[in-house]
């Protein structure tokens, strides 16, 4: 062992002990669920936070595999502010990918890591009930809104946690497909920023991270800001420096904080060993919101 690995382990022995037994909720997608590398860095990352005490949970998303699917159906995929308008031969297919071919293979590169991972889909257990949400869209600020069908895409109305609480105590790694039920038994394609954020909320967990392909939020100048508030948050969007895509993950990490989760995470999954870097060393790696 360098005297440089022994360094970085013993700057993690203050943070792996103040972690042990808590809940972690991580969102995982972006480039991190497609590049090899990096996917099995993510399965050896999951698998050593267990061992070392915590208690973690994925929800992953899918959207370049469904993209993938739906395109040799000759289906054009169609997206209104980053939702996926989902008609029922697109939910079908939603549900094969996710809760299907990619639930499983998470599941698999976790196992063989030496983790014992559980696929589950919000189907499970009475995980996840949903409700259609409902679209507002607005071309200008001088144009009228408009309502937008779109389909059975679905907004978290309440989650079970009672599964997910069985498996972490058994040892088992919930590995979660962002899809609800609603009241009548209909299927939903759930935001997968959007479940993990209600589920750490669910699971009072102390840290939620989102995976994303950039390395948090940014100020004016570009330089990566570490740390924010909820009212320096609100206040960037405000000034449109957090714009686009950002917007929905940064209003999902403010609605955990302002439910109960002790900090939200925005982190590079690009990065090697990311959720490692984040958690156990003194800078870390993205941007960390706090109340």
């Amino acid at each position: 062992m360098t005297p440089g690995v022994a360094d970085i382990l013993v700057e993690s022995l203050p943070y792996i002990r103040r972690f042990a037994g808590m809940t972690l909720v991580v969102k995982y997608g972006g480039h991190a669920m497609v590049d090899e590398q990096l996917k099995a860095d993510f399965a050896q990352d999951i698998t050593l936070l267990k061992f070392v005490g915590l208690n973690p949970v994925i929800v992953h998303g899918g959207g370049p595999q469904i993209n993938e699917v739906l395109e040799k159906m000759h289906i054009v995929p169609r997206f209104v502010r980053g939702m996926r308008l989902t008609d029922d031969v697109t939910m079908d297919v939603v549900e094969m990918v996710l809760a299907g071919k990619i639930n499983k293979a998470i599941v698999m590169q976790i196992n063989r890591m030496g983790g014992r991972a559980v696929g589950l889909s919000g189907k499970d257990g009475g995980l996840i009930t949903a409700k259609k949400m409902q679209i507002v869209h607005q071309e200008t600020a001088d144009s009228p809104p408009e309502i937008i069908d779109p389909g059975l895409v679905g907004e978290v109305t309440e989650v079970n946690p009672a599964l997910i609480h069985t498996l972490a105590a058994q040892g088992f790694i919930p590995v979660i497909a962002p899809v609800g039920v609603g009241e009548n038994g209909e299927t939903f394609n759930i935001n997968a920023d959007l479940v993990a954020s209600q589920i750490a909320i669910a699971l009072s967990a102390g840290r939620l991270i989102l995976l994303t392909d950039v390395d948090g939020i940014l100020n004016a100048h570009g330089k990566l800001i570490s740390s924010l508030n909820r009212d320096l948050a609100l206040s960037l969007i405000a000034e449109k420096q957090i714009t686009g895509g950002m917007i929905p993950k940064v209003e999902c990490a403010l609605e955990a904080i302002l439910n109960g989760v002790e900090k939200v995470h925005i982190i590079n999954g690009r990065k090697r060993h990311a959720l490692l870097l984040e958690l156990f060393t003194d800078r870390g790696i993205g941007t960390e919101f706090t109340k």
